[in-house]
């Protein structure tokens, strides 16, 4: 299922579910989409933006003595 943000020609917006790209394509070219607001039939897509997800945090770096304490931790501790 795709959904897609609708626009008539008197740019009213909605959104309107379809099993795929093609449905769409189908139903706009037999004329069986209407906006819901005002009935116009001369309805497209709307510009979207796409939906995408956040990065990753980047990993956080070891230690500076390798150990997994860190140097508070280990013999060397205060002598750097």
């Amino acid at each position: 299922m795709i959904l897609y943000t609708l626009r008539c020609s008197h740019d009213h917006h909605f959104e309107e579910w379809f099993d795929n790209s093609g449905d769409y394509d189908s139903k706009k070219d037999a004329g069986a989409l209407t906006c819901p607001e005002c009935g116009d039939k001369e309805v497209g897509k709307a510009i979207m933006a796409p939906n995408v997800g956040k990065g990753r945090a980047a990993a956080v770096p070891p230690p500076s003595c390798g150990t997994p304490m860190g140097c508070g931790g280990c013999p060397m501790a205060g002598s750097h």
